[in-house]
């Protein structure tokens, strides 16, 4: 990505809202950031205290790869060699805005959308972006697992939540070069709560739904919920446009978040539902195995909507970009649709591997109790014959989830395998005793409806070996995450890659060999 050009911070400073204490040094700089990793000649380095680590730490290394200013909320520390800003503000926010000043402010000069919520992010911001590249909009998307601008794709890491705010700016700046005229940008609760999106200048904020999820984070639903309201909330505050400013949220009637985000959102709001009348609305839903059929009710005007985007939860992802783009952005209806029908699938969301086996093999991303409660659901009207699950519960995360995911596998599958997932520095053993302790309270039978195998690639190949013609297995919570976390190491990871080789193992044919793991025995 281009570099911006040297800019006077004091002229920065007096463009964004950010307080500062005592006297701006005369000083230019190019970029901004708080990774002292990513310094470069000319940048400012912002030194932010997070949960882990002290950004004051890592002066030293900054000013080594050539920055120019340090900037931080607390005092300069002694004998500093260089430009120093001390600000009465928030370190984060004078990061983000400062990207965006050094940017020279893209999202003003794009219609910015952003969309929210617990599931269904990626895919609703997937629907978007493509019902209106193919309706002639130049579209750019930043998502959680890649930035589209144009025709380039960029990786954005580890594909995990929204990227920090310099680069985020860095991708708008990109898109505003390459002639985009709007952005769809998914937006995480940590990413909000950590300031990531600061200075994006939505015009439209959409959620799909905010369930249980990163309460370790956030603490309890309440304040998981307010993160998630930060997106409607900033739409009070984007500057003027040049192109208009609609201020709409866009809103999921049927889930529980409906009214907070009612209350807070600005007055200009538009509801969908699956369940009942609002703005935009369905019914005659039918869910196949490679579509997704259901009547779009819009003013009064009828559309048969079809997707290959399977699940009943993705009526509601459909709806929600069918009324960003119709109702928000004001593409026509029949288009609207029509585009819908021609998507392809997003990576690891209800992903179909087929080698030539005679049952059905998913991959999911569902890591949250309402995601896999949903996509068992979507399992069953897939099958007639058993469905089988693979699942684990993330080390040092919210461990609530170690009991509610187990009890709805136990509910909604036949069979359960539980595994690894990300266990980090905690024991693997114990997360998978807490697993099981829950599929037990619920009746679940170990040996018989539910087993425990630590190694994923062997837990995948354990239901495979467990199905039978007509079964349906599914590897859940990975989806199309390319690392498994054990100890602080990431290890390459994709749960497709292991789908096809457990696949080919079973079936005797040639593919790609299945990844190692810590817990692998060979």
């Amino acid at each position: 990505m281009r570099r911006p050009y040297l800019k006077n911070l004091k002229k920065l400073l007096t463009k964004i809202p950010v307080i500062t204490r005592g006297t701006i040094p005369e000083v230019k700089i190019r970029a901004v950031t708080s990774d002292s990793r990513l310094v470069k000649p000319g940048d400012a380095f912002v030194a932010i205290k997070g949960d882990n680590f002290d950004g004051f730490d890592y002066i030293p290394t900054a000013i080594e790869r050539g920055a120019s200013l340090i900037i931080s909320n607390r005092p300069a520390p002694p004998s500093l060699a260089i430009a120093y800003l001390e600000i009465d503000d928030d370190p984060r926010k004078a990061l983000a805005w400062l990207a965006a000043a050094t940017q020279n402010f893209p999202a003003r000069k794009l219609r910015m959308i952003g969309v929210t919520g617990t599931d269904g992010k990626t895919s609703t911001s997937s629907m978007i972006h493509h019902i209106l590249t193919q309706t002639g909009v130049k579209a750019g998307m930043i998502s959680t697992v890649n930035a589209l601008v144009g025709d380039t794709e960029i990786d954005t890491g580890f594909h995990v939540t929204t990227p920090d705010s310099p680069d985020i700016q860095a991708y708008l700046a990109e898109m505003v070069r390459a002639g985009m005229t709007h952005c769809i940008l998914e937006t995480t609760s940590h990413g909000l709560a950590q300031g990531r999106a600061i200075a994006s200048e939505f015009d439209i904020a959409v959620v799909t739904n905010v369930t249980h999820e990163h309460f370790d984070y956030h603490g309890d639903y309440r304040r998981y919920l307010e993160a998630k309201g930060l997106l409607f909330e900033s739409l009070w505050a984007t500057s003027r446009k040049g192109i208009g400013n609609p201020r709409l949220a866009i809103l999921n009637k049927d889930d529980k978040s409906y009214g907070y985000m009612k209350r807070i959102a600005t007055p200009n709001q538009i509801s969908y539902s699956r369940i009942n009348q609002a703005d935009i609305w369905a019914d005659n839903i039918v869910n196949r195995t490679a579509e997704l059929c259901f009547d779009c009710h819009i003013d009064e005007q009828v559309y048969q909507v079809k997707s290959p985007m399977v699940g009943i939860y993705n009526v509601s992802n459909a709806l929600a970009a069918l009324a960003t783009c119709i109702l928000g952005l004001g593409i026509d209806p029949k288009s609207a649709v029509d585009a819908l029908a021609t998507q392809n699938s997003v990576p690891g969301r209800m992903e179909t591997i087929d080698l030539g086996q005679n049952f059905t093999a998913i991959v999911d991303f569902a890591h949250t109790p309402y995601a896999l409660e949903a996509a068992l659901e979507t399992a069953r009207s897939l099958t007639d014959g058993k469905v089988i699950a693979v699942f684990g519960s993330a080390g040092l995360r919210d461990r609530e989830k170690r009991r509610m995911m187990p009890i709805a596998s136990i509910k909604g599958a036949d069979i359960t395998i539980l595994t690894a997932e990300d266990p980090r520095t905690e024991s693997l053993d114990d997360i998978l005793q807490d697993m099981a302790e829950a599929a037990i309270s619920v009746g679940g039978v170990e040996g018989e409806s539910f087993y425990r195998v630590a190694d994923r690639g062997d837990a995948i190949r354990k239901a495979i070996d467990l199905a039978e013609p007509g079964d349906l297995v599914m590897a859940c919570g990975k989806g199309h995450e390319q690392s498994m976390c054990f100890i602080t190491t990431e290890y390459d990871w994709d749960d497709r890659t292991a789908m096809r080789a457990a696949l080919a193992e079973h079936l005797g044919i040639d593919g790609p060999q299945m990844p190692w793991l810590p817990t692998s025995s060979t």
